[in-house]
């Protein structure tokens, strides 16, 4: 399967937008972009490879939604996707697909940010029905949106 491939230019260092994406994630996210039963208060990704991704919902419940792979200050991270298609979360690496959010700079205080959301087919038949929904105009472009947004302030 083809990756999702997106790209947005912050007007942001690349060590603000590495922070703002990679540690502020729950200030910008969509707030309808969720897993768990409630509200999310916080979207938290552990600055190390092995380390977690999820939501925190606002009674203090966690949701999984995939794991750190690579985590480079502020170049990179790496994550993976254990969402399915029916946005349940399945540790079955396997069956993960991945996403790498690059940080490049273009001038003193402007960021090209890269996006790649690859390896679709590990998650089986649902592999199109994500690549469709994160491709979509409420997917990677919307967050992307958000978040460059969030990099003014």
């Amino acid at each position: 399967m083809t990756p999702v491939q997106k790209s947005i230019i912050v007007k942001a260092t690349q060590e603000r937008a590495f922070t703002v994406f990679a540690t502020k994630m729950g200030t910008w996210w969509p707030a309808d972009h969720h897993i768990g039963d409630g509200a999310f208060a916080d979207i938290v990704i552990e600055p190390k490879p092995g380390g977690g991704w999820f939501e925190r919902g606002q009674d203090g419940a966690e949701c999984d939604w995939g794991s750190v792979l690579a985590y480079d200050p502020h170049d990179r991270f790496v994550l993976t996707w254990n969402l399915q298609g029916d946005w349940t979360y399945d540790p079955d690496t396997a069956r993960a697909s991945e996403v790498e959010v690059r940080f490049i700079p273009e001038g003193p205080d402007t960021t090209r940010v890269e996006l790649e959301h690859r390896h679709l087919e590990r998650h089986g038949e649902a592999g199109e029905d994500i690549q469709t929904a994160v491709d979509s105009e409420r997917g990677w472009p919307l967050i992307l949106t958000q978040f460059a947004d969030a990099t003014v302030a």
